[in-house]
């Protein structure tokens, strides 16, 4: 019944078969399914140029944001990591030799300025200040008395002088009795013992007026010893009242107080040690007075300049940004200050990039909550850009403000 197929012809011309009322077109399946792979693939290759076009786009996009930015700011910004936080760390040390005594302060406690840091043991000195004050009462005394002698004989040198004017009376009255009796004596009425009696009454007189005249001169220069006396017990006196002074002076620095606002850190001694005049006994770090020396490289300084905005980034503090302004520069590098300056005229030479050191002052509002601790490090990028110089520094201003109201309103 059935007919044999030619075997001539292709197995893609065969017609479909029939079996139990089904036709079965293996063939024709076949072939669409390669019909929609052939259609397909050009589809996944549009999709893969399309994303490689919009990633390009993409970059293009993005390179052209960066480069205007860079064109706009980013050339003007001079940054460097080789910054670090600083302050004017005081050293406390004794002025006195001692055993120290106390130290009510605890390691890295907060200290005003007067608040006592140690005290040494005053036993010595409390006695050496007595004793000078003793001997400054004793030589009061002496001046004291001194002046009662001088004033005693002001008395004798008046006395002396009451004297002078009573001689010089007896001297007048005998000398008008001698011409008395040289007159009677002349017209024979008087005998020549009575004249010479008035001749050496007269004689008398004048003798008693130069006894009073010396004893005058004897008490005045009396006078004059004890005032140059009390004039050299007054110079003992200052003498002894500034040993006195210095004796109260090291007295007052058995107790060592803190100079200035800071934080006690970094203790050398301990209670029961015997220091030496100048020995260190502690650090005392004001962190509300610190300030950031930043290295830049010679090759960065050339637009540099005092006054600009710099942007201070914290490697502890890295979600506050705070900001900052150029205070000065450094005359001169590192190396020129150094212990043991190179000297570039001998020996072999290679260049180096040198750094000079560039001061940044941290505004007072930040430094006050103490966010910053010398030794920190932190990455400084200056805007050198002059129209941008004063509105960053005004934004700079308004961030510090708003952190320290944010740290004051935590903290409450």
């Amino acid at each position: 019944m059935f007919r044999e197929p030619d075997k001539e012809t292709p197995v893609t011309h065969r017609l479909p078969a029939v079996v139990e009322g089904r036709t079965v077109d293996s063939t024709a399946t076949q072939i669409d399914a390669v019909a929609g792979a052939s259609q397909s693939a050009p589809r996944i290759r549009l999709n893969r140029r399309t994303l490689i076009a919009g990633a390009a786009a993409l970059a293009i996009i993005a390179g052209g944001g960066f480069g205007t930015e860079w064109w706009l700011n980013g050339r003007y910004i001079v940054s460097t990591d080789d910054a670090y936080v600083h302050a004017h760390n005081t050293t406390l040390a004794s002025k006195i030799s001692g055993y120290v005594e106390t130290i009510p302060i605890a390691d890295n406690a907060t200290v005003r300025a007067g608040d006592v840091i140690a005290t040494i043991d005053a036993g010595d000195y409390k006695l050496a200040a007595d004793s000078a004050r003793e001997k400054v009462a004793t030589q009061e005394a002496t001046v004291d008395r001194i002046g009662r002698q001088v004033i005693a004989q002001q008395a004798n040198v008046d006395q002396a002088k009451a004297q002078l004017i009573s001689a010089q009376a007896a001297a007048k009255r005998t000398q008008l009795e001698l011409d008395r009796q040289q007159a009677l004596a002349a017209q024979k009425y008087a005998s020549q013992q009575t004249l010479e009696q008035a001749q050496a009454n007269r004689d008398q007189a004048a003798a008693a007026v130069d006894s009073a005249q010396a004893a005058i001169d004897a008490a005045a220069g009396n006078l004059e010893v004890l005032k140059a006396q009390q004039q050299e017990a007054a110079r003992s006196l200052d003498e002894l009242k500034t040993a006195l002074v210095k004796a109260e002076r090291d007295l007052s620095f058995t107790v060592i107080r803190a100079p200035v606002d800071g934080v006690f850190s970094n203790r050398a001694v301990q209670t029961g040690d015997y220091v030496q005049t100048g020995q260190r006994i502690a650090s005392l770090v004001p962190l509300d007075d610190v300030y950031i020396d930043a290295n830049f490289k010679e090759t960065q300084l050339e637009r540099l300049r005092p006054g600009q905005p710099v942007s201070i980034s914290v490697d502890a503090l890295p979600d506050h940004d705070i900001g900052g302004r150029v205070a000065s520069i450094s005359p001169a590098s590192g190396s020129v200050f150094s212990l043991l300056p190179p000297d570039n005229a001998t020996g072999n030479f290679t260049k180096i990039v040198q750094r000079l050191p560039v001061r940044i002052e941290v505004p007072a509002d930040v430094a006050t909550k103490q966010l910053l601790r010398p030794g920190m490090s932190v990455v400084v990028s200056v805007n050198t850009k002059p129209a941008k110089a004063a509105a960053e520094m005004a934004a700079n201003t308004a961030a510090n403000t708003a952190l320290a109201g944010a740290d004051a309103t935590a903290r409450h």
